[in-house]
């Protein structure tokens, strides 16, 4: 491990010790945090913010996109409490750095990214990084991917403005959804979704974010 990604599992763990009281722990399991160390941060954002790839905080990736600041990545897999048996559905590609940290975790990961540039460019960099359980499309993640549900787990990564009634539907059972929710430039709460084994939803506020947009309608590609 770098120098520069040490500094970064330091400040994911300080971050952590810092918002325990919200959490209710103050440190996050060993798998997620190995999968964190293991992953090349620099390997997906682009050639001129690859100085800042291990920076505390988000990057633009292109087309008014980000990369989202590695806390919140380590926090948002780890309060899936994730198995390796799993089949994680992804809402938002980007440049699929949160993608390939699932997929060292789970069985398969499936991502849906309403860019198709960045999916597509996403897709080459996994293949060529060597991941080899996760399957990418471009679409519109409000509706899923419908074809491989249910899924044990569901990771938004950009606000919706309400909870998405498809990606409810396509959770397993007694499984979990982390989503932010909020307007763009206004309050977001990142919520954890838990789904009962009678289809009862019961949802948890975490903390106050701020994400990009999770876009509907499919943008034209720049």
């Amino acid at each position: 491990m770098t120098k520069a990604s040490e500094y970064m599992i330091a400040d994911i763990e300080r971050n952590m010790y810092q918002t325990r009281q919200f959490i209710g722990k103050d440190q996050l399991s060993a798998h997620v945090m190995a999968a964190m160390r293991a992953v090349p941060r620099d390997k997906f954002v682009p050639p001129e913010f690859k100085a800042l790839a291990y920076a505390d905080g988000p990057l633009m990736i292109g087309h008014g996109q980000t990369i989202s600041q590695p806390y919140i990545v380590a926090l948002m897999t780890d309060l899936l409490e994730l198995t390796k048996d799993d089949k994680v559905l992804e809402i938002g590609t980007g440049s699929g750095y949160q993608t390939a940290v699932l997929s060292l975790i789970v069985d398969k990961v499936y991502s849906v990214e309403v860019i198709t540039a960045l999916a597509d460019a996403a897709e080459e960099r996994l293949q060529d990084l060597n991941y080899t359980n996760i399957e990418i499309r471009a679409g519109n993640g409000y509706e899923g991917w419908p074809e491989h549900a249910p899924y044990d787990a569901i990771i938004v990564t950009a606000a919706a403005a309400y909870i998405p009634s498809a990606l409810i539907e396509q959770l397993k059972p007694g499984g979990k959804m982390v989503i932010p929710i909020g307007l763009p430039y206004e309050h977001q709460e990142l919520l954890l979704i838990n789904k009962n084994e009678q289809d009862k939803i019961e949802t948890k506020f975490i903390l106050g974010v701020s994400f990009v947009p999770l876009v509907q309608e499919k943008l034209i590609d720049y």
